[in-house]
């Protein structure tokens, strides 16, 4: 997940380069909910998994529901759609066309103190002091690896903002989705939320994406969409949600703080960005504290299991 969202940085700036980035943006998440609602029809074609606890029943349960969705579900399925589908993804492009990846990067890695501090706050889990240090060290990290991009003001003010807003959306977005992972498989909650979502998103940025010449559009730009469809957002989103609902929002969350350290050494390789010592350190210290949080994991399980 870390590997395809780093790298996804990448990908976007070069596909901006030939599209407009909203216009880019609601077309693949348009084929991401195509592809979802696919494998979630396919699955129901599947027979069922017997025996819980077993290889079989257990990747059942990430493309399966356990239980039908009920009224309630539906509406917070729409909720979700509109904070981690419409929001989140309108901020989130938007700030990364306006500031630098730098700044993009640093503020997308505060999402796990984020997650961590609501969780606490909200009783969903236990925070322990393990993590905590190893949530520090990890964003000290970061702070070699980007810090002296990083400047509020100017501007890059609007892209700055929009960037945290992007944060807010994504942390609310884990968290309130987690009561229906309980329940339903997280093919089933990514894939309908994202679906809601993506007919608002596309109906907003409409003018972006009627303007574009298709037609017009490099092969390789259109192969750089479709891969961030299914990859970035379809096979991600599963991975993330999958992890939430076995290890917790938290801990869950302290991997994303890889994510600016792939897109630094993407960057380097495919667009061209030099690489200096303070970021391979950055990125030493990045890994050490993830490997810390993973260290104290058995302590700060989620407080319902």
């Amino acid at each position: 997940m870390a590997i395809i969202w780093g790298t996804n940085f990448s990908i976007i700036k070069s596909a901006a380069r030939e599209l407009d980035p909203q216009a880019f943006n609601a077309v693949r998440m348009a084929v991401a909910s195509a592809a979802f609602l696919l494998v979630m029809g396919a699955a129901r074609l599947w027979p069922a998994s017997r025996g819980a606890g077993t290889p079989q029943a257990d990747a059942s349960a990430i493309f399966r529901s356990a239980a039908p969705l009920t009224g309630h579900d539906w509406l917070r399925l729409a909720g979700l759609g509109v904070v981690g589908h419409v929001l989140y993804q309108f901020l989130f492009i938007g700030g990364l066309s306006r500031t630098s990846v730098a700044n993009s990067s640093l503020m997308l890695a505060t999402t796990p103190v984020v997650i961590a501090v609501v969780s606490a706050v909200l009783g969903h889990e236990r925070i322990g002091r393990m993590h905590w240090l190893g949530a520090a060290i990890s964003t000290a990290g970061l702070y070699l690896v980007v810090g002296r991009g990083f400047a509020l003001g100017g501007e890059r003010m609007t892209g700055d903002l929009m960037m945290l807003g992007a944060v807010s959306c994504w942390a609310l977005y884990t968290l309130a989705a987690r009561p229906l992972m309980s329940r339903h498989s997280p093919v089933a909650v990514t894939g309908l939320s994202m679906s809601l979502g993506t007919v608002i998103y596309v109906t907003a940025v409409w003018p972006k994406v009627h303007a574009v010449d298709w037609l017009e559009v490099s092969g390789l730009t259109l192969g750089l969409l479709v891969y961030s469809a299914l990859f970035a957002l379809c096979l991600s989103y599963t991975i993330w949600y999958v992890a939430v609902r076995q290890i917790g929002s938290a801990r869950t969350a302290a991997y994303s703080n890889l994510i600016p350290v792939v897109a630094m050494a993407s960057a380097t390789l495919f667009l061209g960005e030099p690489t200096e010592v303070r970021k391979v350190l950055g990125a030493a210290a990045v890994l050490a504290g993830v490997a810390l949080t993973r260290a104290g994991g058995r302590s700060e399980a989620p407080a319902e299991e």
